[in-house]
């Protein structure tokens, strides 16, 4: 049977194809990479757009660039379900919404859905929509439904309904309306630390869901680089990456984190849509 969310790679090499039954478990096939951006771009690229009226923080900065990159390098959309190795439909982003940050403050998940031709400008606005529902009316989104719904039942009903969940997804017999509400089930999902003031942290992966790339976004800080030979402090910011190693070979993630570097150092790239999305391989 068909999946809602994506589509068989059939065109893989023998070990592509057997690396899933020899590695079942997503979290047993983690990789953990660190990324160092110099912020400077950024930080400039930000205070030109309030200069002309229009808010853009790092969050809408750093899901616009991986959202460009991922758009240009399918690979990194890929996920594994039940030994096999599927393209996404569509790019995703999931993370958690802290609106008070108290230590009692409530998490609210939301899930970013896109295209891929989406310029800076769109996500932004879909972004600022999509946490603004979910902060007034969190129970209402499509991804608090379903949570709500799951906490509802009986203590015993909820484990065996998360294993129903499992099982389905496992056999291709998961809703679309479940696959589309559910945050475990995302191109990528995104620790915002920044916002907290805290350093970068390398992500636990779920073994629910087709959740394959994970990035904690840590605060902005001076560290020593090395410019023309000499060592200077320049603001940067340190991100966390934790990936799925069965998605993607380790060349093409390398290139794929390049990308992405060369959309964080000049922001202005992404004013323009992209026309063209790279198609993965069938």
């Amino acid at each position: 049977m068909k999946r809602h969310d994506g589509r068989i790679i059939k065109s893989l090499g023998p070990f592509e194809k057997l690396y899933p039954f020899i590695i079942e478990k997503r979290s047993d096939a983690q990789v953990y990479a660190k990324q160092i951006i110099l912020t400077k771009g950024i930080d400039n690229y930000i205070r030109a757009k309030r200069a002309e009226d229009v808010k853009i923080t790092y969050l809408h900065v750093f899901i616009a660039v991986y959202l460009r990159a991922i758009a240009q390098r399918p690979y990194v959309n890929r996920f594994i379900m039940n030994g096999k190795v599927y393209a996404r439909k569509g790019i995703s982003f999931s993370m958690v919404v802290k609106p008070d940050l108290r230590d009692s403050g409530p998490e609210i998940t939301v899930k970013f859905s896109f295209t891929g031709h989406e310029t800076i400008t769109e996500v932004t606005e879909i972004i600022n929509k999509t946490i603004e529902e979910a902060k007034h009316a969190p129970s209402e989104t499509e991804t608090g439904k379903l949570v709500s719904f799951i906490l509802s039942m009986p203590g015993i009903f909820k484990k065996a309904l998360v294993g129903l969940i499992k099982w389905t997804d496992r056999h291709n017999l998961l809703p679309k309306s479940v696959i589309d509400a559910s945050p475990f089930h995302a191109t990528m999902f995104l620790t915002y630390l920044k916002s907290i003031r805290t350093d970068y942290v390398y992500h636990h992966p779920y073994n629910v869901g087709t959740a394959g790339v994970f990035a904690a976004l840590g605060k902005t800080e001076m560290l020593p680089v090395v410019e023309n030979g000499q060592v200077v402090a320049r603001k940067c910011c340190a991100i966390g990456y934790s990936f799925d190693d069965r998605i993607c070979d380790g060349l093409y993630m390398a290139n794929s984190f390049s990308l992405a570097k060369k959309y964080f150092l000049d922001p202005s790239l992404l004013e323009t849509r992209l026309e063209e999305i790279t198609e993965d391989i069938d």
